[in-house]
């Protein structure tokens, strides 16, 4: 027998202390990865887009909560009053200019016309804040002085010598906003705020050529009492009745947008059978163009301020962003009443 296995060599000597250094310990019994098998090791679950397990109950939860936090924007009735007011005012300070205006005696009214060019110029830029901002308001004024010489000037009154103007500063504006590279960065997102700058200074022009044909006083006439009517409505129901609500984020309401466009119309309409040249269905027409152009303009001012809104932008001058919705609106009726004279009647 060896020596190792005699009975008086008494157990091994490292099964006290453990075995010596550089050895691995006894093995005991079956390890459990030799009964269960190798497996492969499965990394953390992938979910794919659109996938139903990839929602969890609590992103369900979250969802409703955001939708519950949402609250519909307070309406303050004393700041629609105010605007009420002022597109009653504007439209009849327009409608009075072009009362005086004659052959021969127009320059009283491309005064008053000038004018209101330039609150909307300054209305604008300041709400919307475009790049370069005092070059595109010094832009759109000389745009405005120039399409109202324009519009008294030329032989035959027609919209496209204005067209002409507008797109001229059009090009001067952006390439303004060019100089420096810090207004470059945003020339793209701020190309569709220049061009409404410019062309609604083109749109109040286009009242000045439609004076100097036949039957466009009387249009002017129909047209901005219906529009000044119809933004007047609107105005004072979303004080009073905001209902139905067309966007959370809007002050606005449906009830005011239907019912200014048709009062404007009825307004229209009653204004045709007194005016010579005018039939109560043909001042109908105009007063439906013009007014529901008019606050569907003003409704979609009221979108554009909530999104720049909402987009993290902070607000500018109030008064400027009040503005916006009376004088774009009547900047956009101004033309259609010139294409329904010509047109139409």
């Amino acid at each position: 027998m060896f020596a190792s296995a005699s009975p008086a060599a008494g157990p091994d000597p490292w099964s006290d202390d453990g075995p010596p250094a550089g050895f691995p310990p006894p093995r005991t019994g079956p390890d459990l990865d030799d009964l269960v098998g190798p497996r492969k090791r499965r990394g953390p679950r992938r979910f794919r887009p659109g996938d139903p397990s990839a929602r969890r109950p609590d992103d369900e939860a979250d969802d409703e909560i955001d939708e519950e936090e949402i609250e519909p924007v307070e309406i303050n009735k004393r700041l629609s009053l105010t605007i009420a007011g002022f597109a009653a005012l504007l439209g009849l300070g327009l409608v009075l200019a072009a009362q005086t205006s004659g052959p021969g005696h127009r320059l009283p009214f491309a005064i008053v016309t000038f004018g209101v060019q330039l609150l909307f110029v300054l209305a604008w830029t300041m709400a919307t804040r475009p790049p370069a901002l005092l070059i595109v308001a010094l832009v759109g004024a000389a745009t405005a002085g120039v399409a109202d010489t324009v519009a008294l000037q030329t032989a035959e009154a027609r919209l496209i010598p204005l067209l002409y103007v507008a797109a001229g500063g059009l090009v001067v504006a952006l390439l303004g906003q060019l100089v420096r590279r810090v207004d470059r960065q945003r020339l793209t997102d701020s190309f569709g705020t220049t061009l409404l700058i410019v062309a609604g200074v083109a749109g109040f022009a286009t009242l000045l050529p439609l004076s100097r044909i036949p039957a466009g006083t009387q249009t002017i006439t129909v047209s901005l009492t219906a529009t000044a009517l119809a933004l007047t409505v609107a105005r004072i129901t979303d004080a009073v009745l905001p209902w139905p609500r067309l966007a959370p984020q809007v002050p606005r309401g449906a009830a005011g947008v239907v019912l200014g466009a048709m009062l404007g119309t009825l307004a229209g309409s009653v204004l045709g059978s007194f005016l010579v040249g005018f039939t109560p269905t043909s001042g109908a027409l105009v007063g439906l163009v013009t007014a529901a152009t008019a606050v569907l303009a003003d409704l979609a001012v009221g979108y554009a301020e909530a999104g720049r809104l909402m987009a993290g932008e902070p607000p500018t001058f109030w008064i400027a962003r009040h503005m916006q919705g009376p004088l774009g609106g009547i900047a956009l009726a101004a033309p259609a009443a010139y294409l329904v004279c010509v047109l139409f009647l």
